[in-house]
Protein backbone atom coordinates (compact mmCIF):
# COMPACT_ATOMS: atom_id res chain seq x y z
CA UNK A 1 0.00 0.00 0.00
CA UNK A 2 2.68 2.06 0.79
CA UNK A 3 4.34 1.50 -2.60
CA UNK A 4 1.16 2.70 -4.08
CA UNK A 5 0.66 6.17 -1.98
CA UNK A 6 4.25 6.95 -3.12
CA UNK A 7 3.49 6.37 -7.13
CA UNK A 8 0.41 8.48 -6.90
CA UNK A 9 1.93 10.97 -4.82
CA UNK A 10 5.02 11.17 -7.25
CA UNK A 11 3.27 11.42 -10.25
CA UNK A 12 3.66 14.65 -11.38
CA UNK A 13 0.15 16.09 -11.59
CA UNK A 14 -0.49 15.59 -8.22
CA UNK A 15 2.99 17.24 -7.36
CA UNK A 16 2.03 20.38 -9.90
CA UNK A 17 -1.88 20.22 -7.92
CA UNK A 18 -0.14 21.01 -4.73
CA UNK A 19 2.32 23.66 -5.63
CA UNK A 20 -0.56 25.09 -7.17
CA UNK A 21 -2.61 24.99 -4.05
CA UNK A 22 0.24 26.25 -1.99
CA UNK A 23 0.87 29.03 -3.87
CA UNK A 24 -2.67 30.06 -5.05
CA UNK A 25 -2.78 30.06 -0.63
CA UNK A 26 0.04 31.99 -0.52
CA UNK A 27 -1.19 34.76 -3.67
CA UNK A 28 -4.14 34.78 -1.84
CA UNK A 29 -3.51 36.26 1.59
CA UNK A 30 -1.12 38.60 -0.73
CA UNK A 31 -4.33 39.86 -2.65
CA UNK A 32 -5.96 40.03 0.88
CA UNK A 33 -3.13 41.99 2.58
CA UNK A 34 -3.53 44.36 -0.64
CA UNK A 35 -6.84 44.56 -0.23
CA UNK A 36 -7.04 45.57 3.45
CA UNK A 37 -4.06 47.44 3.82
CA UNK A 38 -3.94 49.49 0.65
CA UNK A 39 -6.78 49.74 -1.15
CA UNK A 40 -9.03 50.05 1.65
CA UNK A 41 -7.87 52.84 3.20
CA UNK A 42 -7.72 54.80 -0.12
CA UNK A 43 -11.39 53.83 -0.61
CA UNK A 44 -11.55 55.23 3.03
CA UNK A 45 -10.92 58.48 3.02
CA UNK A 46 -14.42 58.75 0.78
CA UNK A 47 -16.05 56.32 2.74
CA UNK A 48 -15.10 57.63 6.43
CA UNK A 49 -13.99 54.34 6.98
CA UNK A 50 -10.42 53.01 7.38
CA UNK A 51 -11.85 49.10 7.21
CA UNK A 52 -14.12 47.76 5.03
CA UNK A 53 -15.23 45.19 6.47
CA UNK A 54 -16.88 47.49 9.03
CA UNK A 55 -19.12 49.58 6.31
CA UNK A 56 -22.75 48.22 6.45
CA UNK A 57 -26.18 49.46 6.78
CA UNK A 58 -29.23 48.60 9.11
CA UNK A 59 -32.81 48.75 7.76
CA UNK A 60 -35.79 47.03 10.10
CA UNK A 61 -32.79 46.04 12.84
CA UNK A 62 -30.97 44.20 9.71
CA UNK A 63 -27.71 44.80 9.84
CA UNK A 64 -25.81 44.63 6.04
CA UNK A 65 -22.40 44.41 5.83
CA UNK A 66 -21.63 45.39 2.64
CA UNK A 67 -18.38 46.48 2.95
CA UNK A 68 -17.16 42.50 3.19
CA UNK A 69 -18.77 42.06 0.31
CA UNK A 70 -16.56 45.44 -1.10
CA UNK A 71 -13.78 43.58 -0.60
CA UNK A 72 -14.20 39.99 -1.17
CA UNK A 73 -14.96 41.83 -5.27
CA UNK A 74 -12.07 43.55 -5.07
CA UNK A 75 -10.05 40.28 -3.95
CA UNK A 76 -11.76 38.74 -6.61
CA UNK A 77 -11.16 41.34 -9.37
CA UNK A 78 -7.86 41.26 -8.68
CA UNK A 79 -7.05 37.20 -8.76
CA UNK A 80 -8.99 37.40 -11.87
CA UNK A 81 -7.17 39.94 -13.62
CA UNK A 82 -3.79 37.97 -12.98
CA UNK A 83 -5.03 34.87 -13.54
CA UNK A 84 -6.20 36.51 -17.17
CA UNK A 85 -2.45 38.22 -17.21
CA UNK A 86 -0.72 34.44 -16.68
CA UNK A 87 -3.00 32.84 -18.80
CA UNK A 88 -2.44 35.34 -21.32
CA UNK A 89 1.17 34.96 -21.06
CA UNK A 90 2.00 31.36 -21.51
CA UNK A 91 -0.66 31.35 -24.49
CA UNK A 92 1.48 33.66 -26.19
CA UNK A 93 4.48 31.39 -25.36
CA UNK A 94 3.31 28.14 -26.61
CA UNK A 95 4.52 26.99 -29.86
CA UNK A 96 1.48 28.00 -32.17
CA UNK A 97 -0.26 25.05 -34.01
CA UNK A 98 0.25 24.79 -37.80
CA UNK A 99 -2.94 25.54 -39.36
CA UNK A 100 -4.54 22.66 -41.08
CA UNK A 101 -4.16 22.74 -45.38
CA UNK A 102 -7.37 24.95 -46.96
CA UNK A 103 -7.25 22.04 -49.78
CA UNK A 104 -4.96 20.50 -52.10
CA UNK A 105 -2.21 22.59 -53.96
CA UNK A 106 -3.31 22.95 -57.76
CA UNK A 107 -0.14 20.08 -58.80
CA UNK A 108 -1.86 17.89 -56.38
CA UNK A 109 -5.35 18.20 -57.80
CA UNK A 110 -3.87 18.26 -61.25
CA UNK A 111 -1.76 15.08 -60.37
CA UNK A 112 -5.57 13.24 -58.93
CA UNK A 113 -7.26 14.51 -62.52
CA UNK A 114 -4.35 12.02 -63.98
CA UNK A 115 -4.82 9.56 -62.19
CA UNK A 116 -8.63 9.08 -62.22
CA UNK A 117 -8.00 9.74 -66.01
CA UNK A 118 -5.98 6.72 -66.09
CA UNK A 119 -8.04 4.64 -63.64
CA UNK A 120 -11.08 5.33 -66.03
CA UNK A 121 -8.64 4.48 -69.36
CA UNK A 122 -7.28 1.32 -67.60
CA UNK A 123 -11.16 0.28 -66.84
CA UNK A 124 -12.30 0.96 -70.92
Amino acid sequence: MFKEFKAFIMRGNVLDLAVGVIIGSAFTKLVTSLTDNLIGPILGMFTKSTNLAKLSFSVLGAKFTYGAFLSDIINFLIVAFIVFLIVRTVNRLMPKKPAAPAGPTKEEALLTEIRDLLAKQNQD
